[in-house]
């Protein structure tokens, strides 16, 4: 994994996350928790796709790889803002 592809992944996932936290108001932290969360999540779940599903496993700057890194990233950071947003409604009530 090389550097460039985790800083795709950690800006895809904000974008996943603030996505996710417009869409999802229920969930939504506000933008500087939906980034947070997103940020977090999109480096999770673009570790998950590459190293556990082999998609983009080379790292490499190809049209495959790039797409596999955002997705994984944006997916990664809608999900683990969405599983915050849970958590702190049961907190809440």
């Amino acid at each position: 994994m090389d550097f460039t592809g985790l800083i795709i992944q950690l800006i895809s996932g904000a974008v996943g996350g603030n996505i996710a936290g417009n869409v999802l108001k229920q969930f939504n932290l506000g933008m500087l928790g939906n980034s947070i969360a997103g940020i977090v999540g999109g480096g999770i779940g673009g570790q998950i796709l590459t190293n556990v599903l082999g998609v983009g496993g080379g790292g490499g700057m190809d049209i495959g790889s790039i797409i596999s890194q955002i997705a994984g990233g944006g997916i990664g950071g809608a999900i683990l803002l969405a599983i915050v947003g849970v958590i702190k409604q049961a907190m809440n009530k």
